[in-house]
């Protein structure tokens, strides 16, 4: 061990995590000091200072604003009305000129939904047996299909899937054991995010092994560090990228590389968009896009009071409704700033249970927070942006997100099943198909449930197109599982 790094740790209170340095071999000595040396001590500590007072109870109320309802373009109809028809072909022609990029965001281990693999990865119990990963993967193939049909010209969406230390391993192995799903493996770009050390609660390290130190994934919000410094960015470039489609895994009902989105905010002129559903009430658990000291935010609930949550207009609509569903447009010259200015964005504080050894070497699991993980959020970069595309979608064809295992009351692989087998039945009542009971009564959508199984295959439909030909040769169904592939 240098004298050198030997000081800069006690300077810095960190002398602490060379407790059992003496138990290690030469190797494990070296491997650890490098660890060390690569830890910018400056940075740390004003990177914790600066996030432990941004961690705040205080209320943001004072600060708010909501966003006016002319700001706040709407995409909830199903038939899609004319002016998102316009969107979806203006989307679809950049898609058609190469000009669209998928971004997804796949950092989230699956151990909430009780699996050792990837959100991505988790079995939904789909008549197909299909995952996330896959359905988003037919999606994009679907879409390129559908700009080749109305364009003549063969295109590409690349996809860049952001993933964690704990992920990137298994996410590029589950890609390439399943071909990539029938993307070409040449447009499908692997990269993982940063990791920072984990702290305790006064900014110390913490030794998780007796040459290792406690780290955890810098949030989505280090997308735009990962992307310039791992080569995304500079990827982009080169294909000729304008336009990316940024969203979270766990979406069942995602539209990747959604054209209706991309042609709003082309037709916006805003380097920044976010989708947003309205809360289902005023105390739902969402974060709330609005605009504070004048900069776009998203607001999480912990910080609005009870009174500002429950504010309502002068229609008795929510002040602050439009619930943020992490699904985001990004034009790539937008992304270049962000990834010269990412240093800029302040962490946030996770309190959370780290092992950690103690006094005599061991590893404990602590039943309780004892430290901190500092995180980024991928709609930190809103305050740069002169203006933000808000696009307000419905949230039973667009946000269905799985997060919690069989059992809890929403977020589990049976709420995803349901969101879906409902979706795709809307999809085939508005194409011409009447649902039937057994006994040749009609059977309406509204009074449908999980049992009415009904799955369309992405590579079939996108968003309820193409089902004509299959509603004439089965204009009603009183038969489940309807299962279209």
């Amino acid at each position: 061990m240098s004298e050198q790094l030997r000081t800069k740790l006690t300077e810095h209170g960190q002398g602490h995590v060379l407790k059992f340095f003496d138990d290690l071999d030469d190797a494990a000595k070296a491997a650890f000091e490098k660890d060390l040396l690569s830890i910018d001590m400056d940075a740390l500590n004003t990177q914790f200072q600066a996030a432990m007072s941004g961690s705040t109870t205080e209320k943001l109320d004072e600060f708010m604003k909501p966003l006016p309802a002319s700001d706040i373009g709407n995409a909830t109809a199903f038939p899609p009305t004319a002016e998102m028809n316009e969107w979806f072909d203006a989307g679809l022609k950049a898609i058609s000129e190469g000009k669209v990029a998928a971004l997804l965001l796949a950092g989230g281990q699956g151990s909430r939904l009780g699996s050792k693999d990837p959100k991505g990865m988790f079995p939904l119990g789909l008549p197909s047996g299909k995952t996330l990963l896959q359905l988003q993967a037919e999606r994009i193939l679907r879409l390129q299909q559908l700009a080749k049909d109305k364009f003549g010209v063969d295109c590409v969406i690349p996809w860049y899937v952001m993933t964690s230390g704990a992920t990137m391993e298994k996410t590029a192995n589950f890609f390439k054991s399943n071909d990539y799903f029938g993307v070409k493996e040449s447009d499908v770009f692997i990269f993982s995010q940063f990791q920072v050390p984990s702290l305790t609660k006064d900014g110390k390290l913490i030794l998780n092994g007796k040459g290792s130190i406690a780290r955890n994934p810098d949030g989505n919000g280090g997308l735009y560090k990962a992307l310039k410094e791992r080569g995304a960015l500079d990827d982009m470039a080169r294909r000729g990228i304008e336009h990316v489609h940024v969203y979270c895994v766990d979406n069942v009902l995602v539209k990747v590389a959604n054209p209706t989105f991309i042609g709003f905010c082309i037709a916006q002129g805003v380097e920044a968009g976010a989708l947003v559903v309205p809360k289902a009430q005023p105390h739902e658990k969402v974060g709330v896009l609005c605009r504070v000291k004048d900069k776009y935010q998203v607001v999480e609930y912990s910080e609005i009071s009870a009174a500002t949550a429950e504010a309502r207009d002068a229609d008795g609509n929510l002040l602050y409704s439009a619930g943020n569903i992490c699904n985001h447009y990004f034009s790539k010259a937008f992304l270049d700033v962000c990834g010269a200015r990412h240093e800029e964005l302040v962490h946030h504080i996770a309190h959370k249970k780290i092992p950690h050894l103690d006094d005599h070497g061991t590893l404990v699991k602590p039943d309780a927070n004892n430290g901190v993980k500092m995180e980024k959020f991928v709609f930190d970069v809103f305050q740069f942006a002169d203006r933000l595309g808000v696009l307000e979608v419905s949230r039973e064809h667009s946000f269905s997100p799985l997060k919690n295992a069989s059992g809890a009351a929403s977020g589990t692989k049976e709420t995803c099943q349901r969101d879906l087998y409902a979706l795709h039945r809307l999809f085939l009542n508005a194409a011409g198909v009447r649902f039937q009971n057994k006994d040749g009564s009609e059977l309406p959508l509204a009074k449908m449930d999980s049992r009415h199984v009904c799955e369309i295959s992405p590579l079939v439909s996108y968003a309820g197109e193409g089902l004509e030909d299959y509603a004439a040769k089965h204009p009603t169904i009183s038969e489940f599982p309807v299962h279209i592939q």
